[in-house]
């Protein structure tokens, strides 16, 4: 990303092969995926203190080769996916530092990331399908682990958006039950194609938490919140006694009005989820070499283009599948990247633009940096 955010925007730029220091591990990047927050960052409306330039993109997979000469985990050669916090860990809490924002990103040739940024890919996955990982899948895992949803339960997911799919494929191996919303009926199809159990037209149906309460004969067990104020009044109803809500964004409003007494009386759980960290991800790469899960990828573009499609693939939010991805590819350099239509990092996914709050925009986009 060049200094100065809409004069230049993403830039192609020449450098030297790099070499890792102590702690640091060069990837040659085969696939890197993009997330909403990545576009946000492009177009200066997510982290105006962000240090520029700056590589994009948190999200990536390749090939090791090169190693510091302290590390010992990873050798040359070692297919590996990068890890969104690089600093939230067993050993480190701080959460500071994410690749492609704080640190610089994978949308490059070659990527230095220090050691504990990188995890190995599950040995079924391409690469393309593993750079769809670190950001939008670890954030569904965390949101499901934290409710301790097993076999049986009841998830409600709110849109079809990348968190969503991905959380879907992630609770259908679990053998749990899931109820999906979206405004379209296509793309309700298409999540019942993939396992979803009942899905609910929130458009034709504006009482879609009650609905999803008598379809799972008692309330669900969790529902992964991604709207806030326009949704959280419907979710409440949707819960069963003791249920949970894995809050992940806040799409159509920050200020929520909660009817205290209906959390009181539903023994209400409410966990905000940003991601996850690097033992959350092994986790679920186990879990996903278990159940040889694939990610959804829908459209394929050159390298080459790829500066002009991200625009075009963005501004198309409101009218695509927002579960929909593109892979862009590059065979004479191995180097390709994925652009996810979903925003995964805050939850905004498969919203219509009439639903999004003007205030929320700028609280939510630069409330947290003043």
């Amino acid at each position: 990303l060049g200094d100065v955010y809409k004069r230049q925007g993403f830039q192609h730029t020449e450098r030297g092969t790099p070499s890792p220091c102590i702690g640091e591990v060069v990837i040659k990047v085969h696939a890197a995926s993009l997330n909403f927050r990545d576009f946000m960052i492009a177009k200066g409306l997510y982290n105006p203190n962000i240090e520029l330039p700056l590589v994009p993109l948190s999200d990536g997979a390749g090939e090791v080769v090169s190693v510091g000469n302290d590390v010992t985990e990873f050798n040359v050669g070692d297919r590996v996916m990068s890890v969104f916090w690089q600093d939230w860990n067993e050993n480190n809490s701080n959460r500071m530092v994410s690749t492609g924002s704080d640190a610089g990103g994978v949308l490059t040739e070659y990527a230095v990331l220090p050691k504990e940024a990188i995890l190995p890919i599950p040995e079924y996955m391409t690469y393309q399908e593993a750079s769809t990982m670190p950001c939008a899948a670890v954030t569904a895992w965390t949101c499901i682990k934290a409710a301790k949803i097993g076999p049986g339960d009841t998830v409600l997911l709110l849109g079809t958006g990348g968190v969503s799919v991905l959380a879907l494929q992630i609770l259908k191996a679990m053998q749990a039950n899931v109820i999906i919303t979206s405004s379209s009926n296509d793309k309700l199809k298409k999540a019942v194609e993939l396992g979803a159990d009942h899905a609910i037209n929130y458009n034709e149906n504006p009482e879609w938490g009650s609905e999803a309460f008598s379809l799972s004969n008692g309330g669900v067990n969790l529902v992964i919140e991604i709207g806030g104020e326009s949704t959280f009044p419907q979710t409440l109803n949707a819960l069963r006694i003791g249920g949970h809500i894995s809050v992940i964004g806040a799409l159509g409003g920050i200020n929520v009005e909660l009817n205290l007494m209906q959390m009181v009386f539903k023994n209400v759980h409410v966990h905000g989820i940003t991601v996850g960290s690097r033992e959350d991800h092994m986790e679920l790469n186990n879990f996903l070499e278990q159940h040889e899960i694939h990610p959804v990828i829908g459209k394929t573009v050159s390298i080459d283009k790829a500066i002009n499609e991200i625009p075009k693939q963005i501004a198309t939010i409101g009218s695509l599948a927002s579960g929909d991805m593109a892979k862009i590819s590059n065979p004479p350099q191995a180097i390709t990247a994925l652009i996810r239509i979903a925003i995964t990092t805050i939850g905004i996914i498969d919203i219509p633009y009439s639903m999004v709050s003007p205030r929320f925009i700028a609280n939510f986009l630069f409330g947290f940096w003043t």
